[in-house]
């Protein structure tokens, strides 16, 4: 999870991410954050995002975001 909340740092730095549960609410994250995000998880963590799956529950908090990490490596 540390290399994530990296992630998100080089992307938005001015929040906290170990807290914040309103990323996508509160428009910390824009779309084109999201898609450079995507990006860079699916880079870091050899998974593929697939569309259905970016949505605010899953994009909202760190540890949403990390959940879904797992799970789609569990997946495989």
């Amino acid at each position: 999870m540390e290399r994530l909340i990296e992630i998100l740092q080089e992307i938005n730095d001015g929040v906290d991410y170990e807290t914040c549960t309103t990323l996508i609410d509160e428009r910390y994250l824009d779309s084109l954050a999201i898609i450079s995000l995507v990006a860079a998880i699916e880079e870091e963590f050899d998974v593929q995002i697939p569309t259905v799956e970016i949505v605010p529950e899953n994009f909202n908090s760190a540890k949403a975001l990390w959940n879904l990490i797992e799970r789609l490596q569990e997946e495989g």
